[in-house]
């Protein structure tokens, strides 16, 4: 092929004839959205995953993944620190996991968190307005089977926290480094003027404790959840995922444990993904 048969060739591919455009292939979407809160008075951004075919179809409906973000984080930090949509598309296209939308709210920073304290009734609003809400705006399947539920660090405690007290709502919980308690060498500095509400609040809702004292029918409703805890060799909660572990053991309640390579960090977290993603995608509808 000669020089200029080769640049009309190109021309044709980048530039094609009107009437002849190639068909544009559908896309995942990653956006930003809000609710307004009657019980925090604020406005609550959250981000949401849409699978390639939720814009090809106006009925069907999809199982649900929340994922919540650590301490200091925000709902935004999954789309920018750990590559979410990619991650999620790669294996999606791969068939490795079913097509799913992802809810990513925001807990606040410093002094909130995913329980109720104080001025800031977090967990209330999560179950009576936010969840509600985005499962009727969004074409998500209302049911237990195919709700799951995951986060990193303060997120990965409430996770499991939360599907501690609420186990008729969720197939299946992810805990990434997962702050189920208050590691003893961290309760001084969570008890100080800064972090006083927040460490508090970790200890009410101390996840060991939590299995330990869980009623005879409530452990039933536990064992129809699928567990999964994750946490990095260099982890300064490796041994609170430990305790929890063991707490989970003792109360006959089957859980996994992974015990990776790694850090308290977005590196640990990306790779989590890979985990999290197939695992709570094989336990929806069950």
């Amino acid at each position: 092929m000669n020089k200029f048969n080769l640049v009309f060739v190109l021309l044709f591919i980048l530039f094609p004839a009107k009437g002849s455009a190639r068909t544009q292939v559908g896309t995942s979407q990653l956006k930003e959205d809000s609710l307004k809160s009657e019980l925090l008075h604020v406005t609550r951004q959250y981000s949401v995953y849409l699978p390639e075919s939720y814009t090809q179809s106006k009925s069907k409906e999809y199982p649900v993944l929340y994922l919540l973000h650590g301490h200091s984080h925000t709902n935004r930090d999954w789309g920018k620190d750990s590559k979410l949509q990619e991650i999620a598309d790669g294996l999606i296209n791969a068939g490795k996991v079913c097509e799913m939308i992802i809810i990513m709210p925001d807990a606040g920073r410093i002094q909130n968190g995913y329980f109720d304290m104080k001025g800031w009734a977090y967990e209330q609003f999560f179950f009576e307005e936010f969840l509600p809400s985005v499962e009727k705006k969004y074409r998500i399947k209302r049911d237990k089977s195919s709700r799951a539920i995951a986060g990193f660090s303060m997120g990965g405690g409430g996770a499991t926290a939360y599907a501690l007290k609420h186990p008729d709502l969720f197939s299946s919980v992810y805990a990434m480094s997962a702050l189920m308690s208050l590691p003893e060498q961290e309760r001084p500095q969570a008890m100080d003027s800064t972090f006083m509400r927040f460490g508090r609040s970790v200890l009410a809702n101390d996840c060991i404790v939590l299995v330990n004292y869980t009623d005879l029918a409530t452990l039933e409703k536990l064992r129809t959840i699928r567990w999964f805890v994750d946490c990095g060799d260099d982890d300064f909660l490796l041994n609170v995922n430990f305790l929890f572990y063991k707490a989970m053991q003792d109360a006959k309640i089957p859980c996994e444990l992974r015990v990776r390579d790694g850090n308290h960090n977005w590196d640990y977290w990306c790779g989590s993904l890979y985990l999290a993603l197939p695992f709570v995608s094989k336990n929806f509808g069950k």
